[in-house]
């Protein structure tokens, strides 16, 4: 990095909100590939992001990962595992735009820190703090309100926070950067992506050669869509702190809510707010925590250096928060 550290902070933050931004107005593209399914759009991501990729680490000459990848298999196994979540998440993602579930879906990803604190206390036996506690507390009553207010449990909010908070759970064990991470997901997606559609086309059933030279562009563009918000995710994550990125990340839902509710025009019924607004109050409490955390831990390492590395409080502080947000501490898992 160059420039002054004000002006690299500046360059963080416009990256950011590009980041969260894309990723937020996401729901705005899925409706454009019609009369693709759900299925074909899912295997043309795929597809494409591989090749989007590719061609990045072409230019970026990082590819020593990749080597010592393949070298450790129980690595590569969590690898194919975190592919298998994220694809899991993608599609039902996919889906519920286009079926006119944009507010359920923002939901998945307004609960998602939760999950992930509830998923770190279960599996990995961490301790919360008081005011954790009752942030997940209280997202477990709007989810019993909203289930009450649907009729039925919020399944599509449910899969896409429980496949979301797996993904992260899992990356954080495999620990790539955001390039390299996308390439061998992507990579194991391929084969299968790529036979699916070539099955469709065997069957006259895809949409790819048939709907016209723009629609298939539009199909194509899927592997800019899904990887040029994780090249800005990455530009701003080494330049800002992870408790800012912890923040911005709200933006995503906050996006796609205001779409399913002015753009798409999706009902909302009284119970349907007193759910969202449950939630809403869980992540205050959550975030409120998680800042007052961040600015002890500043305090404290002030105390002990002299003030010389206070500037790294607030990143490890913010460590949880900045995980179950993003993707699991490395940012992909706000691929939408």
């Amino acid at each position: 990095m160059t420039g002054t550290p004000e002006a690299e902070h500046r360059i963080g933050l416009l990256n950011g909100f590009a980041a969260y931004g894309m990723w937020g107005l996401v729901p705005l593209y899925w409706p454009l590939l019609e009369p693709a399914g759900a299925a074909e759009i899912l295997a043309h991501r795929m597809v494409w992001s591989l090749g989007f990729v590719v061609v990045a680490l072409l230019f970026l000459r990082r590819w020593a990962w990749a080597g010592e990848l393949l070298r450790r298999p129980r690595r590569l196994g969590l690898v194919a595992v975190a592919a298998a979540f994220i694809t899991v998440n993608w599609g039902v993602y996919i889906w519920a735009v286009n079926s006119g579930h944009v507010v359920e879906a923002s939901l998945g990803y307004f609960i998602n820190p939760l999950v992930t604190i509830g998923m770190g206390v279960l599996l990995l036996k961490e301790r919360l703090r008081p005011a954790q506690w009752v942030a997940v507390a209280t997202g477990l009553v709007a989810v019993v309100v909203l289930t009450i207010g649907y009729g039925h449990p919020p399944w599509i909010s449910l899969c896409l926070a429980f496949s979301f908070a797996t993904y992260g759970l899992v990356k954080k064990k495999v620990d790539l950067g955001g390039v390299e991470s996308l390439a061998a997901e992507t990579a194991i997606q391929f084969l299968p992506a790529l036979g699916y559609l070539l099955w469709l086309a065997a069957h006259g059933e895809s949409s790819f050669a048939d709907a016209g030279t723009g629609h298939a562009a539009l199909l194509a563009s899927t592997g800019i869509v899904t990887a040029l918000p994780l090249v800005c995710f990455g530009a701003s994550a080494i330049r800002v702190p992870l408790s800012t990125l912890g923040l911005l990340q709200y933006l995503t839902p906050v996006f796609q809510f205001l779409l399913g509710i002015l753009y798409f025009q999706e009902a909302m019924p009284p119970a349907r707010w007193a759910g969202f607004a449950l939630v809403w109050v869980a992540l205050v409490l959550l975030t409120g925590d998680a800042l007052r955390t961040a600015r002890r831990a500043r305090r404290t390492l002030a105390a002990k250096s002299g003030g010389a590395s206070a500037a790294q409080g607030p990143d490890a502080a913010m460590a949880v928060t900045g995980e179950t947000a993003g993707s699991g501490g490395s940012g992909e898992a706000g691929r939408r």
